[in-house]
């Protein structure tokens, strides 16, 4: 037990500094420094930097897919759009309450290398099959499939814009509060678009 609590403390301060400092940008000094452990600690589990950053990256998409399996594991039997709704929450409440994480995560998806790379054919890729299933079922086949392809895309874009453009939020949300807060509100704005594209498919395919 005391062995996980100082690995996530280590894991902690190594998320907060990648988010302020960037990968290269931080030592394993300043980790051990920030989680008050000694560096050959860092070594002793996680074999270095590169260790601790996949150690923390694997953890963070494990328990992002258990929380997405689990959410339709239990709407199972509920409507498409209130599966995709909760869905969505779970996303956002997830990804903002380890926002740190988040945010140094998709800076480093937006470069190519092979850390992108592991990610988009692992974790990514599932990630990626259970919203577009559940997406296409809740917008219906009465729109075309580029059109399909393309809300799709919009979709997961308004899933990350706000860990991209970090700059337009942080300074609002500070606390636990705020965080719930921007939670609720910017998962019902999603909810919103994904109602507004759902009747214009129903009204399609009424005509």
């Amino acid at each position: 037990m005391k062995n996980n609590v100082t690995k996530q403390k280590v894991v902690d301060a190594a998320s907060s500094l990648f988010f302020q400092k960037g990968f290269h940008g931080t030592s394993v000094r300043d980790i051990a420094d920030r989680a008050s452990v000694n560096v050959s600690l860092i070594s002793y589990y996680f074999k270095g930097k590169q260790g601790l950053l996949e150690y923390a990256v694997t953890n963070y998409y494990e328990a992002y897919l258990e929380k997405i399996e689990e959410s339709l594991e239990k709407t199972e039997g509920d409507s498409a759009i209130c599966r995709l709704n909760e869905l969505i929450f779970t996303i956002i409440h997830y990804k903002q309450m380890h926002h740190q994480l988040t945010c140094f995560i998709q800076r480093e998806l937006s470069l190519d290398s092979v850390f992108v790379r592991e990610m988009t054919v692992t974790y990514l890729a599932k990630e990626n099959y259970y919203l577009k299933e559940l997406f296409q079922e809740t917008i219906g086949g009465s729109i075309g499939q580029d059109e399909k392809r393309y809300l799709f895309m919009q979709l997961k874009g308004m899933l990350i814009t706000p860990y991209i453009l970090l700059s337009d939020w942080k300074d609002q949300i500070v606390g636990e509060y705020a965080h719930e807060q921007f939670v609720k509100k910017y998962t019902k704005s999603i909810q919103k678009w994904i109602e507004f594209n759902t009747n214009i498919s129903m009204e399609r395919k009424n005509k």
